[in-house]
């Protein structure tokens, strides 16, 4: 007793260290600690002293338990736990029990004679009055014993499968949960039952005949147990696989059909989910004739388990039976079953709606075209089941006759709502299921008959009211849409329903698979699979896919939001550039600026940077690059500073290096002085990056610009981890060579260069695809103005006159189109000219400074319509001024305007005078294109005026 309290007053401290004595008869005699971390408060039941501790500890390794000694101290200690009746192992020496038979199959490999000799007939000695956390440690061991073949198996047959069949129909004692006893359950008896099956694939046959076959048998009479004639038919189906059929067709046999006739409708439907396995192991002619009469009779059982169990079955075994007696038994059988189903709406027609898809292809082979067209309009009608008329105005019916609390009859009335909500739920599974089939259906009806047959079916459940059924669709509509081949256009107009869905459940369906769907719909993802009339039969879904992003940017799903803004990629695909610039590139800009989650942010800088790769015009790809960097590099927000690094990252992953060095290696470099550390932290992790896409000697400028960067941050930073971050930069800086340009680096090329050079190779071809488009347009201008001349020299021809005033008017018009045409011409082939000499200049400007000088040519033109502006306003100003000097009525304003007119002109003139005495002489080329001066103005010719 004094050792008892001791033992009470450690364990009630729970943090100190339990000490567990060995026998003194061993000999190590070591002593063994046992660490808890966690114990709950300890009750002494009855004063008697015995401790009570949890039922479930945590189950320490053999080392924890034993020690450091040998073999002999394992096997001696595991001797020494004697079993005490008086004592309840709860307590540590059950934890310690646990360890070792985890162990046993370690021990058995390490030391075979002494283990079978000592700790296995301790083990099974202790296992029948163990409890639960013991009996499934040694069921689960057991099984790796026979698997890792560390036992012969006749030594195994005699040890642990007698205890294996023992604990078969054991059941849980009575356990301790902290505040009652636990009742039996079959935990124990499913684990050991899984055991033996296992057990039963491993062994011989001579010994499942002799050891297994005989006690299932005897388990399966009517005198035992449910429990038991339920483990009986699950150990008939296993062994009906391992004998010939012969020995089927003489032992389990009459066992089975006997089990098929049970007064209990649980072993009914056990053994009718058997039959599969024991009609495959019997054959089709005995199956035929035995098997085929018990599977009718309880597909018509009266109970709704067993029918089910009997469709199962039907489904199960469809490959093996033939096409007769699919015909003749299976074909009645399964379209009577789901008559039946659909007339009651019990729980059997969720099971039907499961199975539908199984069974119209298993007999797809043996149909008649009206019995395919039975299948389709009953499934069909399960898609609408619990939405036609009839049964809405059935429920109203239903409710009026039932009674109500105002009838003083609240007991009768409460049963009947658990009734609807069954039905209800009933109704939307067999919806959802035949959702779930759709594909299968698909495949059944084909891709030409769909829209006939499974069209307007297919619209109705996207439109479904419950929210499961839209998204078990939406889950599979891209397998669908793979189905339907040259039709998948009947589809448009369903994809499009479902991207406008308000729930964000359905839309995750079809976002998940989009470029999928998008493969099917539009071909293959390539420029060259896509055509104007497939742009322009998809172009209602780019607006469906925005109001997709709408409603799942409105929620709390980033992953779902990081999604569809990386399938923003296959807009390239869809759509041409004009469109992309347009609509999709502002919403990636929003999402860029005001996204939360940081991998939604870098999703749609992806996205952004491979749209922008596939953009035509340079001046747009320009304006885009030039606000990242604007908005970013140069922003107020510290966030978009930082994103701006990740922004580069990209860059140089999809572009090639001098593109990357051209746009971004400025202002990536100019964030070293930022005032933010974290943000000169993260440039420290660049710096690497950028001197490996340095080439001297022409990135020499780039060179100097990196190492007076870090030269600054070594120097001057304050902030220790900036500080770190820059000398484990420089580290690796060091470890990187500079690459040359020279003839010998040129032929030895790495990986890395040959995709630089067609990425570079890609840049060149867009830019040259612009060109010659501009040049098609040049040449369309062209074309028709000499057209339009054309039509004005025909005019010159004198026409026979009708009346003197059409005619007059109309040779006036043409007169003075005719003087009008010579100056027109001359304007637009000038105007070609110096529009050919531009874009020849540009091309052999280098690719990197193309896009300076599309922003230039940008500023200039916005510079030439301000001076266009102001010169019309100037004029619009001057007719004003005149028009008010000209009235009838003279004013002094208008007097004092001429006389200050006067003397602008003369100032003028003067300042003509002084600029053509001064100016050099103006040199005309032969084409005739005016040569300006040094300053870029043109000069101006002096012309004696007279007064």
């Amino acid at each position: 007793m004094g050792v008892e309290t001791e033992s009470m007053k450690i364990a009630r401290s729970s943090m100190e260290e339990i000490e567990v004595f060995k026998n003194a008869d061993s000999p190590t005699g070591e002593r063994i600690k046992l660490f808890i971390d966690e114990l709950e408060p300890i009750e002494v039941a009855g004063g008697s002293g015995h401790l009570e501790m949890p039922p479930r500890l945590p189950v320490l390794p053999l080392q924890a338990c034993v020690g450091p000694g040998d073999l002999d101290f394992d096997l001696d200690f595991m001797v020494n736990l004697e079993l005490d009746p008086d004592v309840e192992y709860h307590s540590g020496q059950e934890v310690q029990r646990i360890s070792v038979i985890n162990n046993l199959p370690d021990l058995l490999r390490d030391s075979h004679a002494d283990c079978m000799r000592r700790v296995v007939p301790k083990v099974r000695e202790v296992l029948h009055v163990a409890q639960a956390d013991m009996q499934l440690a040694a069921s689960s061991a057991f099984i790796q014993i026979l698997r890792k073949d560390l036992v012969p198996v006749q030594n195994y047959a005699q040890t642990f499968l007698q205890t294996i069949l023992s604990s078969v129909d054991n059941k849980d004692p009575d356990e301790w949960n902290g505040s009652c006893f636990r009742s039996p359950d079959t935990e124990i008896a499913t684990a050991w039952l899984d055991t033996l099956l296992d057990v039963i694939d491993l062994l011989p046959k001579d010994i499942i005949k002799k050891e297994i076959l005989t006690i299932a048998i005897e388990k399966g009479q009517l005198s035992q147990p449910v429990q038991t004639r339920l483990s009986c038919c699950k150990i008939l189906g296993k062994i009906a696989t391992r004998f010939e059929p012969f020995v089927i067709k003489k032992e389990i046999l009459p066992v089975v059909q006997s089990l098929c006739q049970d007064v209990e409708y649980e072993v009914r439907g056990c053994m009718c989910l058997q039959l599969d396995p024991v009609s495959r192991g019997l054959g089709l002619e005995a199956t035929k004739s035995a098997i085929l009469p018990e599977l009718v009779e309880l597909t018509n059982d009266e109970e709704s388990y067993v029918r089910i169990a009997g469709l199962q079955t039907v489904v199960n075994i469809l490959t093996l039976v033939d096409e007769d007696t699919c015909r003749a038994t299976l074909i009645p059988l399964v379209c009577k079953f789901c008559q039946q189903a659909m007339k009651t709406e019990d729980v059997t027609l969720p099971i039907v709606a499961k199975e539908i898809g199984r069974l119209a292809h298993g007999f797809l082979a043996y149909l008649t075209e009206e019995q395919k067209l039975w299948f389709v309009d009953f499934f069909k009608s399960m898609c609408r089941v619990g939405l036609s008329e009839n049964k809405q105005n059935k429920n109203k019916e239903a409710e009026k006759d039932s009674p109500t609390k105002d009838q003083g009859s609240v007991e009768l009335f409460v049963p009947v709502l658990p009734d609807i909500l069954e039905l209800e739920e009933r109704v939307i599974e067999t919806r959802r299921n035949c959702a779930f089939n759709f594909p299968a259906m698909v495949m059944f009806v084909g891709a030409k008959s769909f829209k006939a047959e499974l069209g307007t079916c297919f619209s109705h459940l996207c439109k479904d009211p419950n929210v499961e059924v839209r998204k078990t669709l939406s889950s599979g509509f891209h397998e669908i849409s793979g189905m339907m081949g040259s039709h998948v256009n009947n589809l448009l107009g369903d994809l499009i329903v479902l991207l406008k869905d308000e729930n964000t459940e359905v839309l995750k369906g079809v976002v998940t698979h989009l470029p999928d769907t998008i493969t099917s719909i539009c071909g293959p993802l390539t420029h060259q699979a896509m055509h104007e009339a497939k742009q322009n039969q998809i172009a209602d879904i780019i607006p469906a896919i925005l109001s997709a992003e709408l409603v799942i940017a409105s929620s709390n799903d980033w992953r779902l939001q990081e999604m569809i803004v990386e399938h923003f990629r296959c807009f390239q695909y869809l759509t041409n550039s004009e469109n992309i610039y347009n609509k999709i590139i502002p919403v990636l800009m929003r999402k860029l600026r005001t996204a939360r989650a940081m991998p939604v942010r870098l999703a749609a800088t992806r996205s952004t940077l491979s749209l922008v790769r596939n953009i035509k015009k340079m001046e747009q790809r320009s304006n885009i690059l030039c606000t990242l960097v604007e908005d970013f590099c140069h922003g107020y927000s510290c966030r978009n500073r930082s994103l701006f690094i990740d922004i580069c990252r990209v860059t140089i992953e999809y572009y090639s290096k001098a593109y990357f060095k051209e746009t971004f290696f400025e202002s990536l470099v100019s964030l070293h002085t930022d005032p933010i550390p974290n943000i000169r932290y993260r440039l420290c992790s660049v710096l690497p990056d950028l001197k490996r896409i340095i080439k001297l000697p022409s990135d020499k400028m780039l060179h100097q610009l990196l190492d007076s960067c870090v030269r600054r941050l070594l120097i001057g930073e304050k902030d220790r981890d900036v500080a770190l971050a820059v000398k484990i930069a420089v580290e690796e800086m060091d470890k990187i060579p500079v690459q040359m340009e020279s003839a010998l680096t040129r032929r030895i090329m790495m990986e890395e260069d040959v995709e630089d050079q067609k990425k570079e190779a890609d840049e060149k071809r867009l830019i040259e695809l612009e060109e010659r488009e501009l040049k098609k347009e040049e040449e369309a201008a062209k074309a028709k103005a000499d057209k339009k001349g054309m039509k004005d020299n025909a005019s010159k021809i004198p026409a026979p006159k009708k009346s003197k005033g059409s005619v007059c008017g109309k040779s006036e018009r043409e007169s003075a189109g005719i003087k009008r045409t010579p100056s027109t011409t001359n304007s637009t082939t000038s105007t070609s000219t110096t529009v050919k000499a531009n874009t020849e200049t540009e091309s052999r400007i280098p690719l990197a400074n193309r896009s300076k000088l599309a922003r230039t040519k940008s500023g200039m033109r916005t510079k030439n319509a301000q001076v266009k502006n102001d010169s019309a306003a100037s004029k619009l100003s001057s007719t004003k001024t005149s028009r008010s000097g000209v009235s009838g009525v003279p004013t002094p304003s208008s007097a004092g305007s001429r006389k200050s007119s006067v003397s602008k002109m003369a100032a003028s003139e003067g300042a003509q005078r002084r600029a053509s005495i001064s100016s050099p002489p103006i040199s005309v080329t032969e084409k005739g294109a005016v040569r300006k001066n040094s300053n870029g103005s043109i000069p101006v010719k002096s012309t004696k005026k007279t007064k």
